[in-house]
């Protein structure tokens, strides 16, 4: 079995939910060592998150942050945490909601994602700097 990995550091991106499939793809060119495995994507931080979802729609991306927003609002009265802004606590909780990794298939050195699948980084800060995504490729 064969292991790479790599700490990258992504710019600094809006709030809302943006593609970074072929960021990850282009950090790590050693999975096309790899003819049969996985890819693991996990993020550093408590204020954004990764999923899978549509890559070929961008009005996809605008729902989502819609409904993200709708479902947990900021300056709800019973929140306790707000010393970092309105947008902290609401942050924190759809970072939990989606999470912090996730894991593809690698098939023939290639992601083995659905036709309009991508992954995306869910940045939930409106102030947020860089983030730290840790990359694992391992397999056969």
């Amino acid at each position: 079995m064969t292991f790479f990995q790599k700490e990258i550091k992504l710019k600094s991106y809006s709030r809302g939910f943006h593609l970074i499939t072929d960021t990850i793809v282009d950090a790590l060119p050693e999975m096309r060592q790899i003819k049969s495995g996985q890819l693991q994507v996990f993020i550093k931080h408590t204020s954004a998150s990764l999923t899978i979802n549509e890559n070929a729609d961008f009005t996809v991306r605008t729902d989502f942050e819609s409904h993200f927003n709708k479902m947990v609002p900021e300056n709800a009265p019973y929140y306790k945490h707000t010393y970092e802004g309105s947008d902290d606590m609401p942050a924190h909780i759809k970072a939990s909601l989606l999470g912090t990794s996730i894991q593809i298939p690698i098939t023939n050195g290639k992601l083995n994602l659905g036709i309009w699948q991508g992954i995306y980084l869910c940045e939930h800060r409106n102030q947020a700097g860089a983030r730290a995504i840790v990359i694992t490729a391992f397999g056969v």
